[in-house]
């Protein structure tokens, strides 16, 4: 006998080599679908309603906002002097772009001399640099008004608040 002869084999070592040639790569392929696929039979769909809830609870907002209308009763006009502290000050009280001076006396004579309807109208409105309503839109028409009227009676005008 050479060397190079296989020793004979038997029939229970044929089938087994078979066997293991087809069930060992048809286990393989079959974890390896398992795996891609995801099929399990734990799976329920109790379970994707659970997951869906904690993905939406993982991914809320951290803060919620709550608007509410808060009732404060009839609207009340501002007095004049404190629509001109709040508001017209910002300009009126060192002479900006031009705006007469509060109590400037000969800054505000040719304005009075126009009269109170229109300079209330020139305040609503907005007159050059002046933006209307002394650029507070929240402000209504008397209030408006009364802080014309205060500010022009500061430089000597008798203006009634409001007329």
């Amino acid at each position: 006998m050479s060397e190079h002869e296989f020793p004979p084999t038997s029939v229970k070592q044929v089938v087994l080599a078979v066997l293991g040639g087809i069930i060992a790569p048809a286990l393989v392929i079959f974890l390896i679908a398992k795996l891609v696929f995801g099929v399990d039979a734990s799976h329920t769909p109790e379970d994707a309603k659970v997951a869906a809830t904690q993905a939406e609870e993982r991914i809320k907002p951290v803060a919620q906002l709550a608007v509410a209308v808060v009732e404060t009763g009839p609207h009340v006009d501002k007095g004049g002097e404190e629509v001109v502290k709040g508001v017209c000050s910002a300009c009126h009280a060192v002479g900006a772009l031009g705006s007469p001076k509060i109590g400037d006396k000969a800054a505000w004579g040719p304005r009075i001399a126009q009269g109170y309807e229109t300079l209330v109208k020139h305040a609503i409105a907005g007159i050059r640099s002046m933006p209307a309503r002394g650029g507070n839109a929240e402000l209504t028409d008397g209030e408006v008004a009364n802080a014309v009227a205060y500010m022009a009676n500061q430089a000597g005008a008798g203006f009634k608040a409001g007329k």
